[in-house]
This record gives structure tokens, sequence and C-alpha cells, in this order.
């Protein structure tokens, strides 16, 4: 799934879960987020909110893929959002940052 074909408002029932380090996650991401670094996944795998689906999102759609499929293999609805937060901040989509003292920024 292309950023621009997720809706602004996430469907009801569905989760929106950043898998990029702490590192990206505080540079800047989407406000509705979950963020559980890919490399803490598994396990982390009980703080991933019950949802009917889950769109999983990266830098640039690498890892989030990587990640929906372990997650649709493990009994998950999980949908890779291409491209990622690069293409998510080219598109004009929101980001908040965890440093109150700078813009927020796809790192």
């Amino acid at each position: 799934m292309q950023p621009e074909e997720l809706p602004a408002q996430l469907p009801e029932g569905s989760v929106l879960l950043d898998v990029r380090e702490a590192n990206e996650w505080q540079a800047g991401h989407a406000p509705e987020a979950v963020h559980v670094p890919m490399s803490e996944l598994v396990q982390r795998l009980d703080e991933i909110p019950e949802a009917d689906q889950v769109f999983v999102i990266c830098r640039s759609g690498g890892r989030s893929a990587k990640v929906a499929a372990y997650l649709n293999a493990n009994g998950w609805d999980a949908i890779n959002v291409e491209r990622g937060m690069n293409g998510w901040s080219a598109i004009g989509r929101p980001l908040v940052s965890d440093d109150a003292d700078g813009e927020p920024y796809v790192l």
C-alpha cells in the first residue's frame, strides 16, 4: 500500500505500527503511530494493540515489509506501507517529534 492510499484518518479497528529505531522515531513520526522497533518486535508483540488491520511503516518500506510478512505469518492482518515515512512526509502527512525544540523530520 502506498502512503497516499492510507486514509488520513485510520480506519476504525486499525493501527499504524512504526518499526523504526528510537532515534528515527524521536526525529519525527506519525501522530497516531505505535512504536515498536523491528529489533525488539518479537519481545514486544504484546504492545501492539488488538486490531483488525496493522499498517506497518518504517523509513522506506524495507523493514516494514519484513515485519508485515512476519505478522501475517503469525495470524495478524498486516499491510506494508511502501516508501515508508519518506513517502508519508513527501505527501505532506503530519509529523510530530519527541524533541520539543526541533521541527519534526524523517531520519
